[in-house]
């Protein structure tokens, strides 16, 4: 009789923590291969923290960023949309204001939302300055309460905007963000309220910076840059140990959501003197599997046993999941949305994917990937097809377009449909009528009127101390 009321009452402890909201934090590292981690058998990278996180989640064999570059892809986590139709088509490019986002709507539901490392999604280029308070497409523009923000890439002892008040910081930046995103974290536990928390380090973007202790196992490396690469990662993956622990100290853990995943395929080998990609054909800037295909863990201790899944997913996947899991309205997403929810996975297979991953980048490159099959355009006004079978040829290497016939038909008709439609899209014909569609302008941070009176200190520091010429040089051109 005791055992049984022990099993009832830990029923229904067991269902009363489901039905609380979950605290949800997005993690994203910038440029890291799908083959750069340990448990990949990366042949110097440990990642001792994404392997546990990894054996105590649901870790994809088949995770894709939505676009081979950074800023397209951050897009299409807020949006569940692919890229081109935001208006992000390439680096650089601002989110457009129009679209419904996901900080919006878990804003709406009750969470308080903080935004923590690069941000890269309001048009302006060149390595990461402070994200002014008056952005008009800064984090807080698009949902966000709380924000440490960078415009791009951050490396050692960084200078970021606390919703727009400039902070100098000292050490790593991973580490120095993942502190910060624990106090949100923190506080928002203490006052009883379910976070959303997005964690975007800069590493291992190039250049690289990393700290003495971190480079020492790469020594052997014989590029310094190689070593540092690396060493950035070795940094990340520590700040990964730091979350995990701070949710278990804080009594979170077990309801908190961690979605971990890169925004890129890795760089080339030439540059960091190592595979990145795990043997795949491409790198980040291509459609092939290099380029798209990048690590991705969903830790939820309450939630998920731990597996490995072949279940092809993508960074669309990410708003439509969520939404799902807390039960609210589509009406907080566009009515054309390219991902799609992979609630039910999160507990078991579910066999194959039903809607197929669509990839649309830089206005002219497409792909479509349904479950084993893919095919590629890489460029949509030339009538030239590459399809490959990725359960037989991962690599890419014997293109099947002319010799599947049937298959082949059927996702370029796919394609060719789903082009049509993002070019709607870029038109703007998603968005509500009356709405004064407008697409920002992307430029360098140093054609920006609101930086100019930051530049003189902006030159004194080693991050900026290059672009100074750049800018001088501007400034000519402006004169012709």
């Amino acid at each position: 009789m005791f055992k049984y009321c022990c099993l009832i009452f830990s029923f229904f402890l067991s269902l009363s923590s489901f039905a609380e909201k979950p605290n949800i934090v997005l993690v994203m590292t910038d440029d890291q291969g799908w083959g750069q981690t340990g448990y990949m058998n990366h042949p110097l990278l440990k990642t001792p923290n994404l392997n546990a996180m990894a054996a105590n989640g649901l870790r994809f064999n088949r995770f894709y960023a939505a676009a081979p570059v950074c800023s397209p892809t951050r897009a299409s986590v807020f949006t569940g949309r692919a890229n081109d139709r935001t208006g992000v088509y390439a680096h650089g490019y601002a989110i457009r204001l129009e679209e419904k986002t996901l900080p919006q709507a878990l804003k709406k539901a009750g969470y308080a939302t903080g935004h923590f490392g690069k941000w890269h999604l309001d048009g302006l280029r060149g390595p990461g300055i402070p994200v002014l308070a008056d952005d008009p497409h800064s984090p807080g523009a698009i949902g966000f309460d709380e924000w440490l923000t960078v415009t791009n890439f951050f490396d050692l002892n960084p200078v970021m905007g606390r919703k727009g008040t400039f902070e100098e910081f000292k050490g790593d930046s991973s580490e120095i963000i993942v502190d910060e995103a624990l106090k949100f974290i923190k506080t928002q536990k203490e006052a009883n309220k379910p976070s959303f928390t997005v964690i975007w380090y800069g590493s291992p973007h190039n250049p690289f910076h990393a700290l003495d202790k971190d480079i020492e196992p790469f020594k052997n490396l014989k590029d310094k840059n190689a070593q540092k690469h690396h060493a950035e990662i070795r940094a990340m993956d520590r700040s990964v140990g730091t979350l995990r622990k701070a949710l278990r100290d804080m009594g979170i853990a077990d309801n908190t959501i961690i979605w971990f995943n890169s925004d890129n395929g890795g760089l080339k080998s030439k540059e960091v003197e190592l595979d990145s990609v795990g043997g795949l054909r491409g790198n980040k800037g291509t459609m092939y599997e290099g380029g798209l295909r990048v690590p991705g863990i969903i830790e939820w201790p309450a939630k998920i046993q731990a597996r490995i899944t072949d279940y092809p997913a993508s960074t669309m996947d990410i708003m439509p999941t969520i939404l799902d899991l807390l039960d609210l309205s589509s009406e907080n997403m566009l009515s054309v949305v390219d991902g799609a929810s992979i609630k039910p996975l999160l507990t078991k297979e579910v066999g194959p994917r039903q809607k197929p991953i669509t990839f649309h980048y830089h206005k002219n490159q497409a792909a479509i990937i349904d479950n084993n099959y893919k095919i590629l355009q890489l460029n949509t006004s030339k009538d030239k097809y590459e399809l490959y079978d990725l359960a037989k040829d991962p690599n890419e290497t014997k293109n099947l377009f002319n010799e599947n016939s049937e298959i082949s038909k059927k996702l370029k008709a796919q394609l060719k449909s789903f082009t049509v439609s993002v070019g709607k899209s870029i038109a703007g014909s998603d968005y509500p009528n009356g709405i004064e569609f407008k697409q920002a302008t992307r430029k360098f941070w140093y054609e920006s009127e609101h930086y100019k009176e930051y530049f003189e200190d902006f030159w004194k520091r080693p991050e900026y101390k290059n672009w100074k010429k750049k800018y001088e040089n501007y400034l000519k051109n402006q004169k012709k």
